[in-house]
């Protein structure tokens, strides 16, 4: 007898196979492909085999659909049930972008979802998953299989208070080996489903990033009587076997399906297994998913195509580490939003992944959309001088020399996972890298209206709300320095601002100097 078990995660509300961009366009993704993927899968199987199917989270939140559906047509949350209902998912788990709409939106179109499992996040007062179950028993042609959902516990240090209230994020480790010893003597084959990923080196062991208990996988993989381990979460595209346990995470967007395959003898032992991730952009897209999203796609469509107004002719990015390496128009509008939202005078931001590619002239809200991705606010903290000054050289760290002395990207912001949106551009201070010194000691100028900043001193600083909470090792950030918040959508603010001001022109800036490096790389020269 054969187990496969197929997962999509992170698909973040990309159904269609379509991206969203004019006229750039991947269509090489997208749960139609995937459907199609999981259903030729299916199809090839014997009739003893048993097919599960898990959707591991991040699937109502993440696209120009998910927020024009929570913003525009909230009727059309149903949509969500009912392509689960087509895929034919055994359980759904719940991803950390859940949340970003609110306990109350999330609890409303997926909180009654009688396949949801949710072990690890639970309502503080009753101490009970606060919507799904911990676990589910699947019985197939006479197997049984049991199916522990785990989300990150880390959602509490990016998550605004307002959004997780009254929740308490579980050790999702502690969370597990609670129900393996609870069911694990009554289930031939046991599956923990982590929306969750990996910090340390799957073969070796060796610390990948900074170790918080925001990607666990590696510790879930040492728990006695697991037999596969799903995961998602970093966007990874990982299927290998570790600890003898098989493991997979399929990317982003519906463009893998993490495959695990599990051969079982008459008594219903394991005796091999395997690990593959299944490319979707090899499968045509599917009918009935196709017929079920159109209606609202056209909507979204109308939506995005919506003028805005004129930014000038600069504002679009062709050179990704050039516009990193002496900031962009298009990093310093955000910035100027930010600043003019806020009330300040000093603000921080990312180009976010080598998607963003900044603005034509005549801007749609399309553009901002495809372009500022995450449905963040903002957030003012008080920092003193040397605050922002530790903050410039975790910025710092984004870069590194070869050993020819060209500048290129540190590695860690590489792998395992692409991490763009950890290095921030900032403005209304003047600043100076000099990459020839050792990391931590590279700021080697801050001027603040053309004075040295005062590391005693204190400034308002606008960030986003996922910065304010320290993520990216930003320790000098904190939850106890933020004077006031503004609770609307950063690219909404930024259609308002380009509305506001009909004749935008924003000079390439001159605020942030990197030396102590000989030219560029050679991969990274355009």
């Amino acid at each position: 007898m054969q187990v496969k078990i197929l997962s999509t995660s992170d698909v973040h509300g990309y159904v269609r196979a379509d991206d969203f961009r004019r006229p750039l366009l991947n269509d090489g993704l997208g749960l139609t492909r995937a459907a199609t993927a999981i259903n030729a899968v299916a199809g090839a199987l014997a009739p003893t085999d048993v097919l599960v199917k898990i959707e591991n989270g991040d699937f109502i939140q993440g696209s120009p659909l998910t927020n024009y559906i929570e913003k525009e047509a909230p009727a059309a949350v149903a949509v969500y049930r009912q392509l689960a209902d087509v895929i034919g998912y055994d359980v759904r788990i719940l991803g950390n972008h859940e949340f970003n709409y609110g306990r109350d939106y999330l609890e409303r179109v997926i909180g009654d979802a009688p396949k949801l499992l949710n072990a690890n996040i639970v309502d503080t007062i009753t101490q009970k998953p606060f919507i799904g179950k911990p676990y589910a028993i699947l019985e197939k042609q006479g197997l049984k299989l049991g199916i522990i959902g785990l989300t990150t516990k880390f959602i509490s240090h990016w998550e605004q208070p307002d959004h997780i209230k009254n929740l308490t994020f579980l050790d999702p480790v502690e969370t597990a080996q609670h129900y393996i010893d609870q069911i694990r003597a009554d289930v031939d084959v046991l599956i923990l489903a982590y929306h969750g990923g990996f910090a340390q080196d799957l073969a070796t062991g060796a610390p990948l990033e900074r170790l918080t208990s925001e990607n666990q996988g590696y510790q879930l993989l040492q728990l006695p009587g697991v037999d596969a381990l799903v995961t998602g979460h970093q966007h990874r595209e990982i299927a290998t076997v570790s600890q003898d346990v098989p493991t997979t995470q399929p990317g982003y967007r519906g463009d893998h399906i993490g495959a695990i395959t599990l051969e079982l003898n008459d008594a219903h032992e394991i005796v091999a297994h395997t690990a593959n991730l299944i490319t979707t952009a090899d499968y045509a897209p599917d009918d009935k998913i196709e017929t079920l999203i159109d209606p609202i796609q056209t909507q979204v469509d109308t939506w995005l195509d919506q003028a805005v107004g004129h930014v000038g002719e600069n504002m679009q990015i062709t050179d990704h580490f050039a516009a990193r390496v002496h900031s962009h128009p298009f990093v310093e509008l955000v910035n100027r939003v930010q600043m003019a939202a806020t009330g300040t005078t000093i603000a921080n931001t990312a180009i976010f992944n080598d998607e963003v590619r900044g603005l034509s002239n005549a801007v749609t809200l399309r553009d901002i959309m495809t372009n500022y991705i995450y449905p963040n606010t903002l957030v003012v903290e008080k920092l003193t001088g040397q605050a922002i000054k530790d903050a410039l050289e975790v910025n710092a760290r984004y870069f590194a020399l070869t050993p020819d002395g060209k500048l290129t990207i540190n590695p860690k912001f590489i792998m395992p996972k692409v991490q763009h949106y950890n290095y921030d551009i900032w403005s209304g201070i003047d600043y100076t890298f000099d990459i020839s010194r050792p990391m931590n000691d590279r700021v080697v100028r801050v001027t603040k209206e053309g004075e040295p900043l005062n590391l005693m001193a204190e400034y308002e600083v606008t960030m986003n709300n996922y910065r304010a909470g320290g993520a990216g090792n930003f320790t000098m950030f904190a939850g106890d320095k933020i004077v006031r918040e503004v609770q609307i959508e950063t690219a909404e603010l930024i259609g308002d601002y380009i509305m506001a001001h009909p004749a935008i022109m924003i000079p390439q800036p001159t605020n942030l100097t990197i030396i102590g490096f000989d030219g560029i790389a050679d991969e990274l020269k355009k």
